[in-house]
């Protein structure tokens, strides 16, 4: 499984949920803290080509997933595709 990059901030109870969620399912992922890097919107957005409203934003390898509902999505989708 590809790393997965989660840029968030720890007070975002979305962000956490998708940490969370990584370490339940055992997928390996970086943690990007939007306030310890002192990282605003805008940088994200350039660091993943597209404008950024919320977090967090969460790519899997160099694919881009989206929020937490997204990734939730995701996971599920493809939990189902491996046990086809």
């Amino acid at each position: 499984m590809e790393q997965v990059t989660i840029y968030g901030r720890s007070s975002c109870g979305f962000c956490v949920r998708a940490k969370q969620l990584c370490e339940v399912k055992g997928m390996p992922y970086q943690w990007v803290d939007m306030i310890a890097e002192n990282l605003t919107k805008e940088d994200i957005a350039a660091r993943i080509g597209r404008p950024v409203y919320t977090v967090p934003q969460i790519l899997v390898g160099s694919e881009y997933v989206g929020g937490c509902d997204e990734f939730m999505r995701w996971v599920r989708d493809h939990e189902a595709e491996a046990a086809r």
